[in-house]
């Protein structure tokens, strides 16, 4: 005995509609999309950035800023500092002084043979001995005047030195602070134009990758429509394209849509073929 089979099919029009889908669906899957479009990307880094590694990096600007203030301050320790700092006139200055003590001096004896004199004893033992004790007491009095000069000159020489070597010293750390500032601010520079040109390229790669999809989100729009028409309910399309998805997010989206479609077009395709 024969089997009778009754379907309710779908009326034509949702039949077309449903044919034109799994088309479009074969047409648009059937070509790849090149993502390399709106894959991501790095901002190369910025001049500025170049200029202060350049900078952190090179021999006496970042690395060993220090050195030659260092080296600079050893010339001016040790026992023999002082030499670099003494005064080129000071022998002129202890010469022209110890000429007008021999003046002062000399003046001295002359005073003492005029007191011999008026006292009858020009010539005489006393005034030998009044000169005698004179003279003593003279060139100690001037080796002390010149002691004292070449004291004074090296006491102000090492002091000069000692002040010589502390600004040596202080260079050898602000020197690298200065530079430590200057390749702060280009890096921090570079870092903004940096950012900025990576926002650019992933607002391109962003709209790249929208327009790749376009398609695509218009096909999930246009199955959602021919769904509702088909069951007679009222449909609600879910957009697949979400602020920066990942390419898996993305390649799983296209595949539940894709996979959606094709099952609808099946189930359509087993039922006709029943009739």
């Amino acid at each position: 005995m024969a089997v009778q089979q009754t379907q309710m099919l779908p009326p034509q029009y949702v039949e077309d509609l449903q044919k034109d889908l799994g088309t479009q669906l074969t047409a648009l899957t059937a070509a790849p999309l090149d993502t390399s479009r709106f894959a991501p990307q790095v901002a190369g880094q910025d001049q500025a950035q170049a200029d202060a590694y350049t900078m952190a990096t090179t021999q006496g600007q970042g690395i060993g800023a220090f050195s030659p203030y260092i080296t600079q301050a050893g010339a001016y320790s040790g026992p023999n500092a002082y030499q670099s700092f003494m005064s080129p006139y000071q022998q002129d200055v202890i010469d022209a002084t110890l000429a007008e003590y021999d003046t002062q001096a000399a003046a001295g004896l002359t005073g003492i043979g005029l007191q011999a004199a008026q006292s009858g004893n020009l010539g005489g033992g006393r005034e030998g001995v009044m000169r005698s004790q004179y003279q003593n007491k003279s060139d100690l009095n001037r080796a002390l005047l010149q002691s004292g000069l070449l004291q004074q000159g090296f006491t102000q020489a090492n002091q000069l030195a000692n002040q010589a070597f502390g600004q040596q010293q202080a260079l050898a750390q602000q020197v690298p602070q200065l530079y430590g500032a200057d390749i702060g601010t280009l890096r921090s520079a570079g870092a903004g134009q940096q950012s900025q040109a990576q926002a650019v390229l992933d607002a391109q790669r962003e709209a790249n990758r929208l327009e790749a999809y376009e398609p695509y989100e218009r096909l999930g729009y246009q199955q959602t429509g021919v769904a509702s028409i088909a069951s007679g309910a009222p449909g609600q399309y879910q957009s697949m394209v979400t602020p920066n998805p990942t390419p898996l997010q993305t390649a799983l989206g296209i595949a539940s849509v894709g996979g959606g479609l094709l099952g609808n077009y099946g189930d359509y395709l087993r039922g006709k073929n029943t009739t």
